[in-house]
């Protein structure tokens, strides 16, 4: 999807109505959704291959080429000219977000579409380190799409990611890993998450009804907690920042916790890698992305109770953390 940004100021309120009128001073476009994944990826210097759906309109066109131009291979994206682009206008007044306008479709993709990504899944699945699979629930990542790719991987011993979206969650059984933020874990248990044991409670459920050994849950200032089948709920305490703009921070974190998985690190590391990577980019206005430079040097300075050595031997031969040193 495209991120659409016009940002302005507000000095009046409209005489039409009791609401703030912006006087918009620029714009400017960005890749949203799972394109932010990638834009994340290819910062920390991934190759990414990309299978999605995007329309044949302006919108479209221009994802493709910003996508094209950060180097991301796209010859697996669909144009279908009956979907539009799924466009998220964000208007920014003074650093403060005011409104945010949605234009998009959500009807499921049709079986010409189904077969073609069906096609680049064989097609590209087998060539790489790592599946990461980005639902915005926007009718793309349809329960036959996931079991086509989850069942290809699995046959290739790929490593798969998911973040979630909807109430059932029985769709990603299968995949390696499920990182659905803390809102979206209550939604799809039923519960009410009002403090810690209640979180537990929920992650329990979760592995107990959805076939996966692996689950982390965001949680936005208070961190990560990972849910390991047979283990103990493993905390992970995020490093207190000025948070201006969440918007994206999971998509921060589905990318930076399956390079760091893809290039050895342990899921608990990468685990705690992503939730560095996320408390960056919370601290920037708009979709953003975090550098390797500004990640080493957070990663690289001891916070709460967990420190990440960088410089521990298994991680030499790998290619982010040589990056990052």
């Amino acid at each position: 999807m495209v991120d659409e940004y016009l940002w302005g100021y507000v000095d009046r309120i409209s005489p039409e109505a009791p609401v703030q009128v912006v006087s918009v001073k620029n714009e400017n476009y960005t890749l949203g959704g799972s394109g932010n994944v990638v834009n994340n990826l290819v910062e920390l210097g991934a190759k990414v291959s990309v299978i999605g759906i995007t329309g044949t309109d302006r919108h479209g066109n221009l994802l493709l080429k910003k996508l094209n131009e950060i180097g991301a291979d796209t010859t697996c994206v669909v144009q279908d000219p009956d979907r539009p682009t799924t466009r998220k206008t964000r208007i920014i007044a003074a650093n403060q977000h005011v409104l945010r306008i949605d234009r998009e479709t959500k009807k499921e993709i049709s079986a010409k579409t189904f077969e073609l990504l069906a096609g680049f899944i064989e097609e590209k699945v087998s060539s790489v380190n790592l599946v990461l699979i980005s639902d915005y629930g926007k009718g793309l990542i349809t329960n036959s799409l996931l079991s086509k790719l989850i069942g290809y991987a699995e046959k290739q011993k790929k490593i798969t990611i998911a973040d979630p979206k909807g109430l059932d969650f029985s769709k990603y059984s299968g995949v390696s890993l499920l990182t659905p933020n803390k809102k979206e874990a209550a939604l799809a248990t039923g519960a009410e998450i009002s403090n810690k044991s209640a979180l537990i409670e929920a992650g329990n459920k979760i592995l107990d009804t959805v076939c996966i050994n692996n689950l982390l849950i965001t949680c936005g200032k208070d961190g990560m907690i990972l849910f390991e089948k047979n283990k103990e709920p493993y905390n992970i305490s995020a490093k207190a920042r000025q948070v201006y703009d969440v918007s994206g921070a999971g998509d921060t974190v589905l990318a930076v916790i399956g390079l760091a998985l893809a290039s050895g690190a342990s899921l608990k590391d990468s685990a705690a890698i992503a939730n560095t990577a996320a408390g960056i980019v919370v601290g920037k206005v708009g979709t953003a992305t975090v550098a390797s430079k500004e990640l080493a040097s957070a990663l690289l300075t001891p916070y709460s109770d967990h420190t990440i050595f960088l410089k521990s031997q298994k991680y030499q031969n790998s290619s982010l953390f040589h990056q990052l040193l």
